[in-house]
């Protein structure tokens, strides 16, 4: 995009060139300028050169009118361009000439629309005419002027605007006769135009810098036309300087905004084609109240007392806050009040509600910190209270409705404090917070008694692998997580909750209590944890009787088969109580099923399945029956030489038997002494 040459901002058909404008504003980087930027428009009647003038002043490349082609519209709607080398950054906007015949009837529609739009956006209006053409009703645009005139007088305050009339193919009239007639006809418009009241009879100068120069026939005497443009490009330069051409400018917003700006002024006054604005009371009222609003918002976000207020509530809890800064809010809404009294009423209550609700933005910061502060010092104060009661001997519940009392009195006070009169904000928030806070307190306490029940013992039982291992852990269980439950429904009742509150809490406890249980139970239920305590027990009971005496003691003979399907049982009997968490009392058959399948074989492959049949729908898998089959067999060959070394000693032990009982039957034929030397050589054997 070249931006001397610029881009169409507004359409022939009104429409608003969003999109460009932001390409333009990326291009310019106009963004960047902050306050230091103007911005120049043109006016005037079609074909009088107004493009010319621009590209000649500000070295941009506006399309111009070609005079062999004949005379007719070259610029549609608006334009607007960078100019170039000119500091400050500088705009310039083309307008669309008045007076079309290729409008028609849209003309004056448009022209209204379109000046007063370049009147509200510019800092500058060129208003390019013919000198000869001044006194002429039309030609002068003398109607236009008054609209405009009456429009600016409702819609703004007073502020600067600089107008600078531009007399084109000035010959022999000298000047001073010419700005004197034309100054005097531009009083006459702003005087005939009515005041509204609360300006009185505000004169042009407030709101208007009128300037008027002039340029020689371009045609004629180019190089006159040049010398004295390159003049008027100077009054340009540095513009917004004071004592400059737009130096006394007022209320200049950031060129970031521009874009927003442009928008939607034309907005609302495309949609006045007519220029039928609403009620001029209404109007007046609606601008001039926000202005005052915006005027006391910004005084009390300056005000020394709350930036005071601001700076040490972030220090901590500071006394008397909310009085402090209801007070100093009043003092603005006061001040509001009385300089809007003369104003519609609705639209000035309407304009209250929204400056106390800006300056409520500003102070929520400041009063969320000084409740986050006051819930903090409460937590702590209640965790040390509570400690020192303990200490002190009081029982668990008693200490915490004492110090939840206390704590929660003390709180709603300094809320109490704190309190914004102006504002409808109260401290539930916090207040619940601090709810939840302390009975995190009062959970922690009792999930850690929990912990401290049930972990290590559930360890315990299930090492121990006994017959009745659930049934244990359930009582275990029960007993010590509904004990806990029943002082915390007591402790709970200080804070005045509603019972699903409560019963939620509750909730949360069992689960907790549940959730440690599954978890020791999903640790003990490791494959390598569950294969040790298996080939531990298949070990005491295949080498011990019932009385832990190893059975190689024994005299008599023993049944080697049926020790070792006892201690098979026995080991059997540890994986079926790993196979699931029982949460409840029906029974199952995993271990008649483990039984049949493993150890008698009766069952057809039952455990090739990846779930258990007959269980409880409350019962947690914790091995497969699949993982179980595994389990066994890599037991099953884990405890084989242990087998293989009993069956050894024990035929070692049958054939000494049988020695000895040879070499008593032949005492009688050989003597006592070779008798004994025989049983010596089979003791030694052995």
């Amino acid at each position: 995009m070249k931006m001397e040459q610029g881009m169409q901002l507004i359409d022939g058909n009104g429409k608003f060139n969003v999109d460009g404008l932001k390409d333009f504003m990326t291009a310019t980087e106009f963004a960047q300028s902050g306050l230091s930027y103007a911005i120049v428009a043109i006016i005037g009647s079609q074909s009088s050169g107004k493009s010319t003038l621009m590209n000649q002043t500000f070295h941009t490349n506006f399309e111009e009118m070609d005079a062999y082609n004949g005379r007719g519209q070259t610029t549609k709607g608006i334009w607007i361009a960078k100019c170039s080398d000119i500091d400050p950054f500088t705009i310039a906007m083309d307008f669309e000439g008045t007076d079309s015949n290729q409008r028609g009837e849209d003309d004056t529609a448009f022209e209204k629309q379109s000046t007063l739009f370049a009147l509200a956006i510019a800092d500058v209006v060129l208003i390019n005419m013919w000198y000869k053409d001044i006194g002429l009703e039309h030609a002068a645009s003398r109607p236009l002027l008054k609209t405009v005139f009456q429009v600016m007088k409702r819609l703004f305050k007073p502020r600067k605007k600089t107008l600078l009339f531009v007399l084109r193919d000035h010959s022999k009239t000298p000047l001073e006769y010419l700005k004197t007639a034309l100054l005097e006809d531009i009083e006459k418009i702003w005087t005939a135009v009515a005041e509204p009241e609360t300006l009185g009879s505000a004169p042009l100068s407030e709101f208007f810098n009128v300037e008027i120069t002039a340029l020689p026939y371009y045609e004629f005497q180019k190089e006159k036309f040049k010398e004295q443009v390159a003049q008027l490009r100077q009054r340009f330069v540095h513009s917004i300087y004071p004592g400059r051409l737009v130096g006394d400018r007022q209320e200049v917003e950031p060129a970031s905004v521009f874009p927003l700006r442009a928008e939607e002024i034309w907005k609302i006054i495309k949609e006045n084609k007519d220029l039928d604005l609403p009620a001029v009371k209404v109007m007046v009222a609606t601008v001039r109240c926000e202005e005052i609003a915006g005027e006391k918002l910004k005084c009390f976000t300056t005000d020394e007392d709350w930036l005071e207020m601001k700076e040490a509530v972030q220090a901590g809890p500071v006394s008397g806050f909310g009085g402090a800064v209801s007070s100093i809010l009043e003092t603005y809404l006061s001040e509001y009040d009385w300089e809007v009294v003369y104003f519609d009423q609705e639209v000035r209550n309407a304009k209250r509600r929204l400056l106390l609700s800006n300056a409520l933005i500003v102070v929520r910061d400041a009063y969320d910190t000084m409740l986050m502060h006051l819930h903090s010092n409460t937590v702590n104060r209640f965790k040390t209270s509570l400690k020192q009661s303990l200490n002190e001997g009081k029982e668990y519940v008693a200490a915490i409705h004492l110090c939840s009392q206390s704590c929660m009195r003390e709180f709603d006070q300094g809320c109490e404090d704190a309190a914004i009169q102006q504002s409808e904000w109260n401290a539930s928030k916090f207040r619940e917070k601090l709810f939840c806070d302390m009975l995190s307190e009062m959970m922690a306490k009792y999930k850690k008694q929990i912990t401290l029940a049930l972990a290590k013992r559930v360890e315990s039982l299930l090492e121990a692998g006994e017959r009745d291992t659930w049934a244990s852990i359930r009582n275990l269980f029960k007993c010590n997580t509904e004990a806990a439950v029943s002082e915390f429904s007591d402790a709970a009742v200080s804070f005045n909750l509603h019972s699903s509150e409560i019963d939620t809490k509750l909730q949360h406890l069992r689960e907790h209590a549940r959730n440690l249980l599954e978890m020791k139970a999903r640790e003990a239920a490791d494959a390598g944890r569950v294969l040790k305590r298996m080939k531990d027990r298949f070990s005491k009971d295949f080498n011990h009787d019932k009385n832990s005496i190893s059975w190689y003691n024994w005299t008599e003979e023993i049944n080697l088969d049926e020790i070792e399907r006892n201690a098979l049982s026995e080991s059997l009997r540890i994986l079926s109580i790993m196979a699931a968490i029982r949460f409840d009392e029906m029974p199952d058959q995993i271990e008649n099923v483990l039984y049949s399948s493993l150890m008698d074989g009766t069952v057809l492959d039952p455990l090739a399945s990846d779930t258990w049949e007959e269980v409880s729908p409350k019962a947690t898998t914790l091995l497969k029956p699949e993982d179980c089959k595994s389990l066994w067999m890599n037991f099953i060959e884990e405890i084989k030489p242990m087998v293989t070394r009993a069956r050894s000693r024990q035929d070692g032990r049958r054939k000494t038997r049988e020695g000895l009982a040879a070499a008593v039957a032949g005492i009688g034929a050989v003597g006592s002494a070779a008798v004994l030397t025989v049983i010596g050589s089979l003791m030694r054997r052995r």
